[in-house]
């Protein structure tokens, strides 16, 4: 930014400035794109890592960057049509360029803040999420500001690199405010396994499905459009349980109430372990001995192991 900046101020206030200058300064647009793309997702994702890959995105920038020294005063012929097209073209390619790396960083928060709309957020997400958008409120004011330049003049060359100046000591400003010069994508990651896991527990609570027999890590996963990675370790870290003693914890309230209830005193030991959607009588025992510390018959007769 600061070297874009600069040939815009060395343009309008210098005199006779070599093209050469011109076209280097208008090459830094094909990288701040880049730039801006692989920031969102590194404070958007946990861990993240610029691939090898990535770096091919700044090969328009290191073309022009480099044909920029080569050009000469010649190419700006106002007499020649092949020279104005040529530059014409160069000029709308850098700036949709970034309007479409804009668009596509912009897509990115979208898609994130949506993604929390019915989570809880946590201050930091709340944050970084008012950051990304305000960052990305500003290169869409930036572009404007340029582009309109372009347009028979409709914004006097100035305007440019003032509203440039401006944005960028704003939102260096907002930066240290929110304290986003701290944070980074694993805000998502730790609060993206408690969001996950909150949906887990509302469907094993309110719709009980603890209770089948069938119920598995994969069934609970496709549920919640998880892998069954991601469910297994939300419930580790969360609950401080693997997923089958999760269950069979909840299965173990279920059945502790029914051993206690007078009305529910005629049915077996057996019946409830099979009615709180254990697979056998042996499973069951052992399961409740493992939470309760004694057996369901000693906890029925209200009697210490």
């Amino acid at each position: 930014m600061a070297f874009r900046i600069g040939k815009s101020v060395m343009l309008y206030f210098g005199k006779d400035l070599e093209p050469q200058f011109i076209f280097a300064g208008l090459s830094f647009l094909l990288i701040i794109g880049p730039l801006l793309r692989w920031y969102v997702r590194a404070m958007t994702r946990a861990n993240f890592k610029l691939l090898y890959s990535y770096l091919l995105e700044a090969l328009p920038f290191a073309l022009i960057f480099v044909l920029s020294f080569f050009v000469n005063k010649s190419w700006f012929d106002e007499s020649s049509k092949e020279s104005i097209a040529l530059f014409a073209s160069i000029i709308l390619f850098i700036y949709f360029h970034l309007a479409f790396y804009i668009f596509w960083s912009g897509r990115a928060v979208y898609k994130v803040n949506k993604r929390l709309d019915k989570l809880i957020r946590t201050k930091s997400q709340s944050a970084l999420l008012r950051w990304l958008q305000m960052l990305l409120a500003g290169f869409v004011l930036i572009w404007i500001s340029y582009v309109f330049n372009l347009i028979e003049d409709t914004v006097p060359y100035i305007v440019g690199p003032i509203v440039y100046s401006v944005v960028i000591y704003f939102l260096s400003y907002k930066a240290f405010k929110l304290k986003v010069t701290y944070l980074n994508g694993d805000v998502f990651d730790v609060d993206d396994k408690a969001n996950l896991f909150q949906q887990i527990h509302k469907i094993v609570m309110e719709e009980k499905v603890y209770l089948e027999s069938d119920v598995s890590l994969a069934s609970i996963s496709k549920r919640v459009n998880s892998s069954t990675q991601n469910t297994s370790g939300a419930i580790n870290q969360n609950a401080k349980q693997n997923f089958n003693d999760y269950i069979n914890y909840h299965r173990i309230q279920d059945a502790k109430k029914l051993l206690t209830d007078t009305n529910a005193m005629k049915y077996t030991i057996a019946s409830i372990a099979f009615d709180t959607g254990f697979s056998s009588l042996s499973s069951f025992n052992q399961a409740f001995k493992k939470f309760e510390g004694m057996t369901p018959s000693q906890f029925r007769n209200g009697k210490a192991p």
